[in-house]
C-alpha cells in the first residue's frame, strides 16, 4: 500500500466517526470533532518526523503504548507533552484494526461525553 492509500485509509477511519470534519492544520490533514477540537493530525514526516499520525490519548496511555510497542508508537513533537501519541504508518504491515482502535480512543478522549458514548 502506498503512502496516499495509507492516508486515504486513515481518512476513512476518522470520517466514519460522528460529527467529524477534516481540514488542513499546519499544512497537514487534521480531523476535528464538531469542527472545533482536533483528535487526529496526519504527519507526512512533519519536520523530519515519522510518517503517520498524532492523536489524543487518555491520561497515562502514551507511556504505556510506547513502552509496549516502540516500533509503532512514539512521542510526537509539539503535542507529545500533552499526552498525545504518534502512530507510524510507514511500517510494512500496518495493523489497521489497531489504528482504528487508537483513532476511536482518541475521539472518545476529546469528544463531549454524549458524543463519545456513541463510539
Amino acid at each position: 500500500m502506498d503512502e496516499l492509500a495509507r492516508l486515504e485509509h486513515l481518512r476513512a477511519i476518522c470520517l466514519a466517526l460522528p460529527e467529524t470534519t477534516e481540514r488542513l492544520s499546519h499544512g497537514e490533514p487534521t480531523w476535528f470533532i464538531r469542527d472545533k477540537k482536533s483528535f487526529v493530525t496526519f504527519s507526512n514526516r512533519h519536520h523530519g518526523g515519522e510518517f503517520g499520525f498524532w492523536c489524543a490519548a487518555p491520561f497515562g496511555a502514551q507511556d504505556a503504548m510506547i513502552t509496549a510497542e516502540p516500533t509503532v508508537f512514539f512521542r510526537p513533537p509539539y503535542v507529545g507533552h500533552r499526552g498525545w501519541v504518534g502512530v507510524r504508518l510507514d511500517l510494512e504491515d500496518v495493523n489497521w484494526e489497531q489504528v482504528q482502535d487508537v483513532v476511536r480512543e482518541a475521539f472518545r478522549t476529546v469528544a463531549p461525553s454524549r458524543l463519545a458514548a456513541l463510539v
